[in-house]
């Protein structure tokens, strides 16, 4: 049986189930007729086509050919108009039947916006309100839906291949369309004003560095130095608010991965666009109707810990899953990347101390934040400023952790300066004139930077250099301890007036250079041990030892101090006083350091 006869016989059994509708007289044209009126009866001539034909279309849901689709529906619309009289013109007739194409076949009203290359976002706020976003800008737009079951329609026609639902018992879900596009749809009770959709639309093809560049999201020199970043294997965090472009940067940041390394991203709804040839696309799964079946985010990142990943990408984390974020990119998934939503890089930080918090474990938040020092390396903080464009206003480095405080630093920060006549923020990204403690890890990749690149400073030897990450040590990733540079904790022997007076010394491995890992007791050993040399190349010993004086990371460490401390003298022990820790001891990794007063 053919299309049009087997539609011809669903309009017939609607028709007979149809109240009849009285025919309205043939009217003259009117040359003039007041616009509200005409809009008012095109609403009524479309409610009325929509209603019948839609319940008579049934069949054309399984049609695979978008033709023959257009061709009955455009016959059966004739056929209506002529029955009932109605008065269109040929521009009216030809957009109620797009209108009922994309009924049947597409998404309704909301077809045409997500076909519009300039809409970056639709919002559906009931049946009579539907606004978009067009160049950072929010517009109201003249669509309407029938009632609020034609937006529920619309809804379940997008979760549906989905294999998602949404009812009272769970009116809330989020999904995508077939292009990527994010999809979050809310419904009564929860919703006051009926059905209210949002969708993030995303290009068909995905932005490049060269898009990005030209919308002034950021210069080709800072995208270079972020490829750098990526192929030093980083562990990059996209922050920024809602709409700033996060997912979006994070598409270009991954496009930066080598070929020839394995990704797995881990995504609540899958955004992602990797043009990568081995990627592995891991999508998070709510509970069914039963309340079981529940995948969570935490769930596939540890899934993904035994695929073999080399690098591992969330789309977002927004909850307990930073625990295992952080825990990936510290067992060797350096080079992953995530995004978080803040408004500043300090509030990143912060969220993700409260997303850590809400996985359950009793952890202090010390360790916490040693754990986020460790494993994230820069944090990309996007936003969307007062002209709607959105832009790279940070570039900061995770250095260290001090006080049990996030050391951090901006290496890039927008500089604002002025607004031009068209209401567009004037300004640029400019390099902060600090040198980020990663540098050497760019050398051991083999990327050879020139001294000043970037608009970093080129390495002065002259100033002590902060401590990179233990983690870079590895395999010869961090600095190696230059000869010029003043030795911290390295201590000096001077001898004057038959005394010896030693500086700070602290628990520095004399072989690397760097502090000894390990806890209060094995720095205290080392820290003697290195006293003790000090002392006898100029003559004394610790037994001549009158008087010293030591500095604690943490006092509250004292007395375990102290007792490793009284090992070292048999006998009574010199007398001395404990001193506040300088930074930089407290940046190399210290928790003790101790300077002595011995007899020549």
């Amino acid at each position: 049986m053919s299309l049009l006869r087997r539609v011809e016989q669903a309009q017939r059994r609607a028709d007979s189930d149809v109240p009849a509708v009285p025919e309205e007289q043939p009217a003259a044209p009117r040359k003039a007729a007041p616009q509200p009126a005409r809009e008012a009866m095109l609403a009524e001539i479309r409610g009325r086509v929509q209603g019948e034909v839609i319940g008579a279309f049934q069949s054309l849901l399984d049609v695979k050919d978008p033709a023959d689709v257009r061709s009955a529906i455009a016959t059966i619309i004739d056929r209506m108009i002529t029955k009932h009289g109605f008065s269109v013109t040929r521009d009216e007739r030809l957009a109620l039947v797009e209108e009922v194409v994309h009924e049947v076949t597409g998404l309704g009203p909301l077809e045409p916006l997500l076909l519009d290359p300039t809409i970056t976002e639709v919002m559906v706020n009931g049946p009579n309100q539907v606004f978009i976003e067009r160049g950072g800008k929010l517009l109201r737009t003249d669509v309407v839906f029938l009632n609020n079951d034609h937006v529920r329609r619309i809804i379940d026609r997008i979760i549906a291949p989905l294999g998602r639902r949404i009812d009272e018992s769970s009116p809330r879900v989020d999904a995508r369309l077939p292009d990527g596009s994010r999809v979050n749809a809310v419904i009564e009770p929860l919703s006051l004003v009926g059905p209210v959709i949002t969708i993030r639309k995303f290009a068909a093809k995905p932005f490049t560095v060269a898009d990005l560049v030209g919308f002034g999201t950021g210069s080709a020199e800072i995208f270079d130095f972020l490829r750098h970043c990526v192929w030093a294997r980083l562990n990059v965090f996209v922050s920024g608010g809602t709409g700033s472009g996060k997912t979006t940067f994070l598409n270009v940041l991954s496009s930066f991965i080598p070929e020839d390394e394995r990704i797995v991203t881990v995504e609540d709804a899958a955004e992602l666009q990797l043009r990568q040839e081995h990627v592995v696309t891991l999508e998070a799964r709510p509970a069914n109707a039963e309340g079981t079946g529940e995948i969570t985010i935490r769930d596939l990142l540890r899934n993904a810990l035994h695929m073999r990943p080399d690098r591992i990408i969330v789309g977002e984390c927004r909850s307990a899953e930073a625990l295992d974020m952080i825990q990936a990119m510290m067992t060797g998934q350096d080079g992953s990347l995530s995004t978080g939503h803040a408004n500043t890089t300090q509030d990143m930080l912060r969220r993700l101390e409260t997303m850590i918090l809400m996985s359950g474990y009793e952890l202090p938040l010390s360790a916490i934040r040693e754990q986020i020092a460790s494993a994230i390396d820069l944090i990309v903080h996007t936003a969307r400023l007062k002209d709607g464009s959105r832009k790279i206003v940070n570039i900061t480095e995770v250095y260290g952790i001090e006080d049990d405080e996030i050391l951090t630093q901006d290496i890039f920060a927008f500089e604002q300066t002025g607004i031009g006549e068209d209401g567009k923020v004037l300004g640029e990204l400019l390099p902060t004139g600090i040198r980020p403690t990663f540098m050497g890890v760019f050398a051991a990749s083999g990327l050879d930077l020139a001294p000043g690149a970037f608009g970093i400073p080129p390495e002065d030897p002259t100033k002590p250099a902060r401590r990179g990450k233990e983690r870079w040590a590895i395999g010869g990733i961090a600095d190696k301890p230059d000869e010029a540079r003043p030795k911290i904790g390295q201590g000096r022997a001077v001898s004057a007036g038959g005394m010896v007076y030693v500086s700070a010394v602290g628990p520095i491995n004399p072989k690397t250079g760097l502090a000894v890992s390990g806890d209060i007791k094995d720095q205290t050993r080392q820290c003697v041990r290195n006293l003790k040399a000090l002392l006898e190349a100029s003559g004394s010993s610790l037994e001549k030892v009158v008087w010293a004086n030591w500095s604690l990371r943490d006092s509250g460490e004292f007395d375990t101090f102290n007792d490793e401390w009284l090992r070292s003298f048999p006998g009574d022990a010199p007398v001395g006083q404990g001193t506040l820790m300088p930074p930089s001891h407290k940046r190399a990794g210290f928790r003790v350091s101790i300077g002595v007063i011995a007899e020549a």
